[in-house]
């Protein structure tokens, strides 16, 4: 009887665990073409580079990079919050309600030495 206890309590956590991360981890493979073009205003792309900044973090090296590298890879960021030492990217809304998120690279030197992703 504590086999089958032990067992719906692990299927009960597993399904809790699977309904908080419902929309927050995506498959979306990161494509620079993508997203520099990604027309974010469109519905059909509302949250394109949401869904690939996880790819993005995991499989580019932005930490190190340099000013021009990162525009290369990225584009140009969003020039109404971009200061000297940080770039930011919209990345339209994040499966979490109407909130949106912001990509944040910092850099010291000209070389990115943080990366950071907000919401809200």
């Amino acid at each position: 009887m504590k086999k089958i206890n032990v067992i719906i309590l692990i299927i009960i956590v597993i399904t809790i665990c699977g309904f908080a991360l419902r929309g927050k981890i995506s498959g979306e493979k990161f494509d620079s073409e993508k997203w520099k073009t990604a027309d974010l205003a469109s519905e059909n792309n509302w949250s394109l580079r949401w869904d690939m900044v996880n790819s993005l973090r995991n499989n580019n090296n932005l930490i190190g990079m340099s000013k021009s590298e990162v525009i290369n890879l990225l584009g140009k960021p969003t020039e109404s919050f971009t200061t000297e030492n940080t770039f930011r990217y919209y990345l339209g809304y994040s499966h979490t309600g109407i909130n949106t998120g912001s990509l944040v690279l910092t850099f010291s030197n000209g070389i990115v030495s943080e990366i950071s992703v907000l919401e809200g």
